[in-house]
């Protein structure tokens, strides 16, 4: 494993954004952004990072998923990065079909890409508090 972190090079903390965004082209086919975005197969990712897990208005997420919002889970660059890596391992019962991003610094990238999508209304979202 240290092997293939040292061949992809050093990990930037603040990840790339433009990069990050040619790497979402793969989550688009679940996943939609942006002013208009609707939640789709997946839920909208619109304001993602610093959200609780599960808390998007109208969006059916799986058993695992609102366990680990009522739970407290919140999106951070930490907790994204662990799901992205691999979504089933990182959350049981998680219904995310995506294998994964093993490169470090492709997560941290789309990650980056994530934190750009300020198009959140807050009646989008749930109060789980």
């Amino acid at each position: 494993m240290a092997a293939a972190i040292l061949a992809s090079g050093p990990v930037r903390a603040d990840g790339n954004p433009r990069k990050g965004a040619a790497l979402f082209l793969t989550c688009n086919a679940c996943h939609q952004v942006g002013v208009g975005a609707r939640n789709a197969v997946g839920p909208i990712l619109n304001d993602i990072v610093g959200r609780r897990a599960a808390t998007r208005n109208g969006y059916a997420y799986s058993p695992g998923m609102q366990e680990a919002g009522a739970e407290g889970l919140r999106w951070t660059d930490k907790t994204l990065s662990g799901y992205l890596e691999n979504p089933r391992a990182y959350l049981r019962g998680t219904r995310m079909a995506f294998a994964g991003l093993p490169d470090p610094q492709d997560r941290q990238d789309l990650i980056a890409y994530l934190k750009t999508l300020k198009f959140d209304n807050a009646a989008e979202t749930r109060d789980l508090r």
